[in-house]
């Protein structure tokens, strides 16, 4: 398998940690964001939107990181991403959306850079970022510091698909300087799956 991927992306951190999850040995490959590298006509030829993650399985494309992960839950069913029951599964993949398609979508590196190329200064692009993390961080908040199924992590005591997208999330809202004090069980939940290998070498530090 090849990953292709940038270091700093919230997504592609998340597909990382699937992987490392998994023990699946992949291929690294770098698609600087800041400098193109996504928008090169080879890859785009095989991935249109030319956005990152993209993992190449036996010379195919796979896009779009929660189908990327689905497939990967699929064929590599241990440890499982995801609950047994359906009640469970829905509730984990509620957490999940809240940041992968709520926030995500509207704070990602394309969308700063457009906000920039039409005048946002940068206080307040960060005034925006900041804005809608905070609307993420309040929901999840409540979401996982008043439910029964939370435990040391989001759903119950192993890694599930929801701290794939916590995680990066709140890396992303350390480097643009938002402080995480509000949200103490997304801190905890944080640090519980930062202690484990998967997470921690996935980790854009690491890379």
């Amino acid at each position: 398998m090849n990953l292709h991927g940038f270091y700093r992306s919230s997504a592609s951190f998340r597909v990382r940690i699937a992987l490392n999850l998994k023990g699946i040995a992949y291929e690294p490959i770098a698609r600087d964001l800041d400098r193109g590298g996504h928008r090169e006509p080879a890859y785009l030829a095989r991935n249109p939107q030319g956005l990152v993650p993209a993992l190449e399985v036996d010379g195919v494309m796979l896009t779009q990181t929660l189908p990327i992960i689905e497939y990967l839950d699929e064929c590599y069913p241990q440890p499982p991403l995801l609950p047994d029951s359906a009640m469970a599964r829905a509730r984990v993949r509620a957490l999940y959306q809240v940041v992968a398609a709520d926030t995500h979508p509207i704070t990602s590196m394309r969308v700063g850079a457009y906000l920039k190329e039409h005048g946002f200064p940068d206080a307040e692009l960060r005034a925006w970022q900041h804005h809608w993390l905070r609307r993420s961080f309040d929901a999840l908040e409540a979401m996982l510091g008043g439910d029964p199924g939370t435990g040391r992590f989001s759903h119950g005591d192993e890694p599930t698909l929801a701290d794939l997208a916590l995680v990066p999330q709140v890396y992303f809202a350390h480097r643009v300087g938002l402080a995480m004090d509000t949200w103490p069980t997304v801190v905890r939940i944080n640090d519980t799956c930062l202690a484990e290998p998967a997470f921690a070498l996935a980790h854009p530090d690491r890379q």
